[in-house]
């Protein structure tokens, strides 16, 4: 795509700022809001260079080996949905923040909130899930903690993982890197997370089940870079999809984003939930997708090994960084116009991670 002079700001208003006294489900949702939370609250609160990065896991170094380090919690309604349970979020979602740092997941841990009243049969159920999770992505389960709340005070059950892993030497990924000319790829057809759990919570049926598209990606980013280790940047577009998580890297590198919106992966049955519901696709969030920042030398062979792979069987090039108005994100539409991409504000579906 080539490289227009845009002036973005010329074109929207600005979205108002979340100054909520007190707690709101937006703060969750991986948008402004909690971009805000995060900036203004926590960094300085903790204040350290690590956490400034505010990768999906810290880098760290001990004992001259380079570690990702990386937590999440889960309160996903329901806790069971087409191809997928809260148990599998736990442990995908884990592993893939880890992998978004180019580590090889090892271990984890895994703490239970549970309501009291919540069926022994339905915890076995998730402590399954979580098993066959960690199984399936070569990682161990290696310690944890449970804890009880009173009734009507939780949602069932409630799950935290942390998880550490290695980074190979010569790797450095991480959200700074994205530079002007790299091509932007995506590594299969998005939103099926978001409508999946959808579906099941509201009872909505779109004459097809929606899947959710859970997985590990651990072993796809070691594919990508067998390739080559110089992949600039990752990120796993959760809460608030492929635009939220487009607008962390384009902010936290400075450069402008340009996507190609009829390039983008979207499911037959993902388009007409969201036309349907009023969404956007590209606000939808996943839970087996990452997006790659790719310097174009290399993207050609890195988008072949990424359709190889079972986990981005559906990988496609979806845009490229730009030098012009940095920091903003932007769609060339199916109509031959240009929108602005915004980070949202609060997350349109929540509760789904």
């Amino acid at each position: 795509m080539a490289e227009t002079a845009l002036d973005p700001v010329a074109w929207t208003c600005p979205a108002p700022l979340g100054d909520e006294p007190v707690v709101v489900l937006g703060h969750g949702g991986g948008g402004r809001l909690s971009a805000e939370l995060i900036g203004r609250l926590f960094v300085p609160a903790y204040g350290n260079d690590v956490l400034a990065g505010l990768g999906d896991s810290a880098a760290l170094t001990l004992g001259g080996a380079r570690l990702a380090f990386s937590t999440d919690s889960y309160v996903v309604r329901p806790l069971f949905f087409p191809g997928g349970s809260i148990g599998d979020l736990a442990v995908n979602g884990t592993v893939n923040d880890l992998a978004m740092s180019g580590a090889r997941p090892a271990y984890l841990s895994c703490a239970f909130i549970l309501e009291e009243g919540t069926p022994l049969p339905v915890v076995a159920d998730v402590a399954r899930a979580v098993g066959a999770a960690a199984e399936a992505a070569g990682v161990s389960v290696v310690t944890g903690d449970t804890k009880v709340v009173d009734a009507g005070h939780g949602d069932g059950v409630y799950l935290t993982t942390s998880g550490v892993g290695l980074i190979p030497d010569g790797v450095d990924i991480r959200p700074q890197r994205a530079a002007p000319g790299d091509v932007v790829i995506v590594s299969g057809p998005v939103g099926l997370h978001g409508i999946a759990v959808l579906s099941v919570r509201e009872g909505l049926e779109f004459g097809v089940e929606v899947t959710s598209d859970t997985a590990p990606l651990g072993g796809l980013v070691a594919a990508m870079l067998a390739v080559t280790p110089d992949v600039h940047a990752l990120r796993d577009p959760t809460r608030g999809g492929v635009a939220a998580a487009l607008n962390e890297i384009a902010a936290a590198s400075g450069t402008g984003v340009v996507l190609a919106e009829e390039s983008v992966p979207v499911p037959e049955a993902v388009a007409a939930a969201c036309g349907f519901l009023g969404l956007d696709p590209l606000y939808v969030a996943n839970e087996g997708r990452l997006l790659a920042f790719v310097p174009r030398p290399h993207a050609e062979a890195v988008l072949a090994a990424m359709r190889r792979h079972p986990h981005g069987s559906g990988a496609a090039v979806i845009g490229e960084c730009v030098a012009a108005h940095p920091g903003v994100v932007v769609a060339r539409t199916r109509l031959g116009g240009t929108r602005v991409v915004d980070l949202p504000l609060g997350e349109q579906l929540p509760r789904i991670c």
